[in-house]
């Protein structure tokens, strides 16, 4: 069991299925977690199938299953009905075992409380390594979350243009079969209603709310201001609505805790303030304290060096002696070669950011113009001019900037 926990995250899931594989034969393997935002389904198996996979059937199949137990049957993946053994840990992670090729049932020989607590490990180790956010999983997890939003993005955009173009041919009453035609429609309402369901489960995957990464914080801080018998003030930030990259909350809240424990050790029974806000599209994490000013600088830096540089982030530390020490670190939300360009933006004018920010939740011309109380062609005319002056080919790149900017309707 060592082997398995003790490699790197991304291949867990293989290094769990050939340790499963003489007491619980398999074809294939799935780990799903929503701690880990940029690849939530951790897989082994055969591709044709695990890759198959959705997001909605894991979580439909969580739900059959409670916190702490073990079910062994049939449940829906990759499209098709299939006999399964699924765990689902208190950490709220889901393992799901798929029977060999053939065989009616998933067979273990062993007790399943044996691949239960072997699973509980599993779970711990990740919520571990994605809670210390170490510069490879925050590398991988950032470009991967960065490729899966420009995906969904071109996916959305092309299937709703062409289910729209279906539903305007079905309602048309020159089709005389208004049955077929009804059926059809409802159909293809029905898809046009899924598939923009997509983009939110992906931003539910792929995000925390400002807000609510701080409280987390609170949480894990808290060992911590045991230890060492801290005074800690905690400045929540103006959140606003607005979400963060998962991988950056994790990697804040590892700085935060990093950096308190650092504190600790320079000066025991200090007080401390902890300060987050979003300033210029970076989220600055403000740490500091009233202790002696002999934090141990270069070490800090030592310690933070991996992950900061893993996100394109800056650190800054400031000592007075007698007086205390502060830490400051800047962490861009956006890749720097993706963050939305100010200029492009400032080109367009109010009526155009209003209508920009509906682009961004996937909504439609006709449905943009009864919420503003405008025709259609003037909500076309703005899209046509949002198009031009943000230099993008379609909705979904405009919709796309529009979010990460932090534009959406209200």
């Amino acid at each position: 069991m060592h082997l398995v926990l003790a490699g790197p995250l991304p291949e867990i899931a293989n290094r769990f299925s050939r340790f499963l594989a003489a007491p619980c034969p398999h074809d294939a393997l799935v780990i799903y977690t929503r701690e880990c935002t940029g690849r939530p389904r951790k897989v082994a198996g055969p591709a044709d199938l695990v890759d198959r996979v959705s997001i909605d059937e894991l979580d439909a199949a969580k739900e059959s299953v409670s916190p702490g137990d073990v079910v062994i049957g049939d449940v829906v993946l990759a499209g098709g009905r299939r006999p399964v053994l699924m765990v689902r840990d208190e950490t709220d992670t889901l393992l799901v075992l798929v029977a060999k090729r053939g065989a009616r049932a998933i067979r273990p020989t062993v007790p399943t409380e044996v691949i239960r607590w072997w699973f509980a490990l599993v779970a711990v180790s990740i919520r571990q390594q994605v809670s210390q956010a170490s510069p490879d999983y925050l590398a991988e997890s950032r470009a991967a979350s960065s490729e899966r939003a420009r995906t969904i993005a071109q996916l959305t955009e092309a299937h709703e243009d062409t289910l729209a173009s279906i539903l305007s041919v079905l309602r048309s009453r020159d089709i005389d079969d208004r049955a077929a035609r009804s059926t059809a429609a409802e159909t293809a309402s029905a898809a046009l209603i899924s598939l923009r369901g997509v983009g939110d489960t992906d931003r539910k995957l792929a995000t925390e709310a400002l807000t609510a990464a701080f409280d987390r914080l609170r949480d894990e801080l808290e060992p911590v201001v045991r230890q060492w018998e801290l005074d800690v003030e905690y400045v929540g930030p103006d959140g606003g609505g607005r979400t963060i990259p998962g991988e950056i909350a994790h990697a804040a809240r590892a700085i935060v805790r990093t950096v308190t424990v650092a504190f600790g050790v320079a000066q025991q029974h200090s007080r401390v303030r902890v300060a987050w806000e979003c300033v210029d599209g970076d989220l600055v994490i403000d740490v500091r304290d009233q202790g002696n000013g002999d934090l141990d600088g270069s070490g800090l830096r030592s310690q933070l060096g991996g992950r900061l540089g893993a996100l394109g982030g800056r650190l800054e530390v400031e000592t007075l002696a007698g007086w205390g020490s502060r830490v400051t670190v800047r962490i861009q939300l956006e890749e720097a070669q993706r963050r939305p360009d100010e200029e492009r933006l400032s080109a367009l004018n109010p009526r155009e950011r209003e209508v920009l920010g509906h682009l961004a939740l996937g909504r439609r011309n006709k449905s943009i113009a009864a919420e503003l109380g405008v025709s259609e062609n003037t909500i076309k005319f703005h899209v046509t001019s949002i198009l031009q002056k943000l230099h993008v080919s379609n909705r979904g790149e405009a919709g796309l900037l529009a979010a990460r900017a932090g534009i959406t309707a209200g």
